[in-house]
């Protein structure tokens, strides 16, 4: 069998700098076009698949894996703390997160 290929550094690297944009870009847009701004999340997504590039934590937590929506609290989504986890309930599709916090 052939040893799995992995993609040069270079790519890597320019794959999480158009990310960083993509992400930059949807939560500026999200107030006038949220479709736009949904779009970006779906393309920042699939350069991620394409390149396996890892997105940082705050990056991951930032948008819905169900609907592809920026989370902002308050606006599409909603925050609450309870015994030592956060809950991100996403108001688009009603996905629930659950995150620990210490």
């Amino acid at each position: 069998m052939r040893k799995r290929q992995t993609k040069p550094e270079w790519q890597s690297r320019i794959a999480r700098e158009r990310i960083e944009i993509l992400f930059n870009l949807a939560k500026k847009e999200f107030k006038k076009h949220p479709d736009r701004s949904k779009r970006y999340v779906e393309l920042a997504r699939r350069i991620g698949q394409r390149y396996n590039v890892r997105f940082p934590r705050e990056t991951k937590r930032s948008f819905c894996k169900n609907c592809n929506s920026i989370l902002i609290p308050g606006v599409s989504s909603k925050v609450r703390l309870k015994k030592g986890t956060v809950f991100i309930n996403c108001l688009k599709c009603n996905k629930i997160y659950r995150y620990p916090y210490s």
